[in-house]
């Protein structure tokens, strides 16, 4: 078994569509970003890559190619998935915190494991998604930004 911790942080901005966990949510402000900004599969993609000792997302999908330029995360998730298969791993369990001021995402959940884990081939049992908000404190207790935590169990 291994382990692996991932971590992304993204600017809000207004007029953009922001994409969490898979899914668009509804929010006057979106994340800026290279891809479409999904700060959680950022977050699970880091933490199952460096579990298995891949990298890291910068490594794989370089936010200098054209390539990746407004890709949807989940088809980079996909493929990090692919490459723990490749390497024999299989995933153990994912505990994702995501820390944001506003909207409320507890409503977005449900819908996020299932997109989540359809695309990682996984049980939603193996998958926790926790919100928190940092009481108006710091860049995302202003609105600015959203990060997210994420630590990952892989299995050879």
């Amino acid at each position: 078994m291994r382990i692996g911790f991932g971590f992304d942080v993204h600017q809000l901005v207004k007029g953009k569509k922001f994409y969490l966990g898979g899914i668009e949510v509804e929010h006057e402000k979106g994340g800026l970003g290279h891809s479409d900004a999904d700060v959680m599969i950022h977050a699970i993609c880091d933490a199952l890559l460096g579990a298995a000792n891949l990298g890291d997302i910068g490594k794989h999908f370089p936010d200098t190619s054209g390539e990746f330029k407004d890709i949807d995360s989940k088809i980079l998730l996909k493929r990090v998935c692919d490459l723990l298969k490749h390497n024999s791993y299989s995933i153990g369990n994912l505990d994702v915190t995501l820390c944001l001021q506003q909207p409320k995402i507890a409503p977005y959940i449900p819908e996020m494991r299932k997109v989540l884990c359809a695309v990682m081939e996984i049980s939603e049992d193996d998958l926790s998604i926790k919100a928190t908000t940092t009481e108006k404190l710091g860049f995302v207790g202003r609105e600015e930004g959203v990060s997210c935590y994420a630590v990952a169990l892989i299995v050879k």
